[in-house]
């Protein structure tokens, strides 16, 4: 299964999916990236182009492999063309119900050794999984944010989950120069388990007027050496995003300390879910681009 790993698909044209697509085609492998609007396929295209541009002018990336990358990446929103993927890895949006059913589409049209991955970052892959005729094929594979840039992959196994599925999704992972880490499938994983909590407890900060986002940021920069404040990064990860994590912790661990903030929701309801939007904790609408914060993290 392994050596016959030889295109990947992505399904999910926003920031995640994009940024998948972009590592595999720098890595070797064709890559077809699924959305079904075209116009996400087109910010996805030159958000790709550019990030491979600003590899090469940095000297991070060689000007052929750049090259080749480009050339081995196509784009649809034909979910048909999908049918000869080795691999298929969803990044859709934080949504059980979604999943579940782009999952039965894709199971029915790839091939019978086809993984099929997910980036999900809180949901069950048992679930998932159940929702297809090939659960011991099923697997999370959730990619910090940014995929090219962060070093770690999330490996997470569901209740049907096959040796040699994990064997090979590790292997494609560290193909990708990833470091790999493994969860059991309970709600969060390992990374969002800690992390999402301690964003929501930012909020709570603000919520209760403990001290400005400001300050909050600074101190957990500073007296923590975190590269970015909670509130920062949320905007960042996006407010919907994180507030969907902290629903599955709070529905699936059943402890109300899981609750979500009522100020994280209450800024989704008003739609400032950050960075994406212009408007989150921060406003960015009005920032020069030059003193953005970075995305790196």
């Amino acid at each position: 299964m392994i050596s016959e790993m030889k295109t990947i698909a992505v399904v999910g044209g926003g920031q995640m999916g994009s940024g998948i697509a972009q590592l595999t085609a720098m890595h070797g492998c064709d890559a077809w990236l699924l959305d079904t609007d075209p116009s996400a396929l087109t910010r996805a295209s030159k958000s790709i182009s550019s990030s491979i541009q600003r590899l090469v002018s940095k000297g991070q990336l060689t000007q052929a492999v750049g090259k080749d990358a480009l050339g081995r990446l196509r784009y649809t929103s034909n979910l048909q063309e999908l049918s000869s993927a080795d691999v298929i890895i969803e990044a859709i949006v934080e949504s059980e119900d979604v999943k579940k059913k782009l999952f039965i589409e894709i199971d029915k049209i790839t091939k019978s050794s086809a993984i099929l991955a997910s980036n999900t970052s809180s949901i069950s892959i048992t679930r998932l999984a159940s929702a297809t005729s090939r659960p011991k094929q099923v697997i999370g594979m959730h990619f910090m944010n940014p995929p090219p840039i962060m070093k770690l992959v999330e490996i997470v196994r569901g209740a049907d989950t096959s040796d040699e599925t994990f064997n090979a999704t590790k292997t494609l992972a560290e193909r990708f120069g990833k470091t790999v880490i493994c969860s059991r499938d309970y709600a969060g994983f390992v990374v969002n388990r800690i992390l999402m909590p301690m964003i929501n407890e930012a909020f709570f900060t603000l919520y209760t007027g403990v001290a400005t986002k400001e300050d909050i940021d600074v101190g957990m920069k500073l007296g923590t050496n975190h590269p970015m404040g909670p509130l920062e990064l949320a905007d960042f990860i996006g407010l919907d995003v994180c507030l969907s994590i902290m629903k599955v912790l709070h529905a699936d661990l059943g402890d109300n300390k899981y609750a979500p903030c009522p100020l994280l929701v209450q800024y989704v309801d008003a739609g400032r879910l950050g960075r994406k939007r212009g408007i989150g904790v921060y406003d960015y609408r009005q920032m020069p681009k030059a003193i953005k914060p970075s995305p790196k993290l």
